[in-house]
């Protein structure tokens, strides 16, 4: 359900994770799961970097600007969250669930997919 604030339409949360979730399945489609950072694993300094994985949990390559643009896109929409630590974000259901180290549930690069 939609308000209004000073003439402006405000969206739910709800719905504003949906059309997140929308928009980025349009950007990476293969993408079902996108981890998100705030440290690239290969770079020493900190900056928004996230990682897409398909259903079956096998890494799938982005370009760099997807790279940014995901990452940001999606802490940008939960300014909430705790971002020194890794978060996933289901592209199913909409939803931001801080990362279980040691889950196993993401293939790793050069695991069979």
């Amino acid at each position: 359900m939609s308000e209004t604030f000073h003439g402006r339409t405000i969206c739910d949360p709800d719905d504003w994770c949906r059309r997140l979730a929308t928009a980025l399945t349009d950007l990476v489609p293969e993408a079902a799961r996108i981890r998100v950072t705030q440290q690239a694993p290969t770079e020493s300094w900190s900056h928004p970097h996230a990682r897409a994985y398909d259903s079956d949990g096998c890494l799938i390559e982005l370009k760099r600007a997807q790279v940014y643009t995901v990452a940001r896109w999606i802490m940008r929409a939960h300014p909430e969250a705790l971002w020194k630590e890794a978060h996933d974000f289901d592209l199913a259901s909409a939803e931001l669930t801080p990362t279980v180290p040691g889950a196993g549930h993401l293939k790793s690069v050069g695991q069979a997919c």
